[in-house]
């Protein structure tokens, strides 16, 4: 007799998951669909909450597609947060768009919107790692961003947030600049002249995806730097 494998359902593996765990998802999934839902609806999500322009009927907007499309992850996230008024508030606040005001996601990122098909994630990418202090992340954080949007940096950013990241090495906050190719070295160097315009002034060093795809990382008398300037 031929015995035939069902794979669990996906409501039976969303019970078989942690609350908390569940929870995390469910905003990381939401805080996706909401910021491309604000920027379909005219306008991203750090200009309306750095305006102090109510956008609470947009939030709502977005959260009824999220829940048609992830009825579970939805009832994840209320369970949490109560409502969805309690999480516009939360954004209002900073989370996702201030760094050490953001303790729901480990990263906010920001793209070129003219980037369109190219990926912070495909191997002939890299990034400039700039190490910030706490007091120093928010601003360094929204320069970065704004010359992002407006095309003048690379092809992605992010930034490390407040959140705890069992990850991190030191109480640092740590900044990330893709270009689209390390092996162009005329637009890496241009991206970095334009952080030094920026005010990033210090040595700061540049990482290929390959290596970190590797997972290979600095060490004590190893350099996984390709450039440093």
């Amino acid at each position: 007799m031929i015995t035939f494998f069902h794979p669990p359902s996906k409501q039976l593996l969303m019970e078989q998951v942690d609350s908390d765990t569940l929870a995390d998802a469910a905003y990381g999934i939401f805080e996706i669909m909401l910021n491309r839902g604000l920027e379909a609806r005219g306008a991203p999500l750090f200009s309306r909450v750095e305006a102090g322009i109510d956008f609470l009927d947009d939030v709502k907007g977005v959260f009824a597609e999220f829940s048609d499309d992830y009825p579970s992850l939805a009832e994840a996230l209320l369970s949490c947060f109560r409502d969805i008024e309690s999480v516009y508030q939360m954004i209002r606040a900073g989370e996702g768009v201030v760094p050490t005001l953001t303790t729901q996601m480990y990263w906010i990122t920001i793209d070129d919107p003219a980037a369109e098909g190219l990926s912070s994630n495909d191997e002939q990418a890299g990034k400039w790692l700039i190490f910030c202090d706490i007091a120093d992340v928010d601003t360094i954080w929204k320069k970065v961003r704004d010359a992002t949007v407006s095309g003048d940096l690379g092809i992605s950013a992010k930034v490390s947030t407040a959140r705890p990241n069992p990850d991190s090495r030191d109480d640092r906050k740590v900044i990330y600049v893709y270009t689209r190719d390390w092996s162009d070295e005329a637009d890496v160097m241009r991206v970095r002249e334009h952080l030094r315009a920026l005010g990033v002034t210090d040595r700061i060093g540049y990482k290929r995806n390959l290596e970190t795809f590797a997972g290979e990382y600095s060490e004590k008398g190893k350099k996984v730097t390709y450039y440093s300037v």
